[in-house]
């Protein structure tokens, strides 16, 4: 099973409670001895190379896994140990539920003993039990596992975590699905009449199905009958069962000579375990917005201005031209008269 895609969430990131994340290797406040800690996937003997855990289970299986716990510090250490709930932040990393909220997913699936205590420069295994309830809904049920220390900044607790993603998938039949939400298309012309304006598209992409997607697709923006068609790539990063993220793209090229019709599609992939027998539902979202060609429409009222005062120019040129003409034919009638 390819596992590669998982790499950018080997480890979840140390949280603070209330404060920013902490690297890998934690580090609990300076008002408490230093404490240094990482935790891993690992078998019976201890950590097994892994970097997460992913497993595709049925419904009802029960099944017991490892993690391992290392205390780098010079003093023992009593860990917490929790598991919560998965989800991916605004910037598309991997995290857990903090301890104060609820987990009701993935992370009940998992039990692990409460505490353990590590020696210093010591590593402990311990076990945990993954049970897939029996009416598990097919697809993938994202959690995290971790070891905490609860230190103290003055009359604040601040908990700090080092963990590792926990990919769990009950089987059956499922769907990724992608849907385009909140489409939104604006034209940005040119004072250049001799220039085509561009199209700035922002959408939402919404994962409506069961497993971890990403989406690649297209955009495209096609003027008065299809006429003068756009097209560029659209791409969607990871989104977990639910999640939903706003994203956007520029059309360049486009001329504004009237509607515009905007097109999103969007075709998801499947993150992870086996894509075999899923159904693939893509998501497409039209939106039409007026282009005027105000660049162009200027130049054509300044050529019609232009054209209007050349015209007059010329006709009193000509009605001058025939006055002295006449002028000139009159004197001469005159003089000849004279002789």
């Amino acid at each position: 099973m390819n596992r590669s895609w998982l790499r950018p969430y080997a480890a979840l990131a140390a949280v603070l409670v209330g404060l920013p994340a902490l690297p890998t290797d934690a580090r609990a406040q300076p008002s408490t001895p230093t404490v240094t800690w990482a935790v891993q996937p690992a078998d019976r003997d201890g950590p097994d190379g892994r970097r997460w855990v992913e497993r595709t289970l049925d419904p009802g299986q029960v099944v017991t896994e490892h993690l391992a716990v290392r205390n780098f510090g010079d003093a023992p250490v009593v860990f917490s140990l929790k598991a919560a709930d998965g989800y991916l932040t605004d910037k598309g990393r991997f995290n857990m539920l903090p301890s104060h909220q609820t987990s009701v997913d993935g992370g009940t699936w998992i039990s692990v003993q409460e505490t353990v205590t590590v020696g210093p420069k010591a590593t402990r295994v311990v076990p945990y039990t993954i049970t897939v309830p029996d009416d598990a809904t097919p697809g993938d049920h994202p959690a995290g596992i971790a070891a905490t220390v609860t230190s103290a900044d003055g009359t604040v607790a601040v908990e700090s975590r080092v963990g590792f993603r926990v990919l769990l998938r009950a089987s059956g039949t499922v769907a990724a699905a992608l849907t385009v939400a909140d489409l939104t298309a604006t034209y940005r012309s040119t004072w250049n009449p001799f220039a085509a304006g561009a199209l700035q598209v922002r959408y939402t992409a919404v994962n409506d199905g069961g497993v971890a997607v990403t989406g690649a697709g297209r955009v495209t923006a096609a003027g008065p009958f299809g006429l003068a068609e756009r097209n560029v790539r659209a791409g969607v990063e990871e989104l977990l069962p639910g999640g939903r993220r706003a994203t956007g793209t520029r059309v360049g090229g486009v001329w504004g000579w009237g509607p515009v019709r905007t097109t999103v599609e969007l075709t998801p992939a499947v993150r992870g375990g086996d894509p075999t027998g899923v159904e693939i539902r893509p998501g497409r979202t039209t939106v039409t917005v007026w282009a005027f060609p105000w660049a162009q429409l200027a130049l054509a009222l300044l050529l019609v201005v232009l054209g209007l005062v050349w015209r007059a120019v010329a006709r009193r040129r000509r009605r001058r031209l025939a006055a002295l003409l006449a002028r000139a034919r009159q004197e001469g009638r005159d003089s000849v008269r004279a002789g």
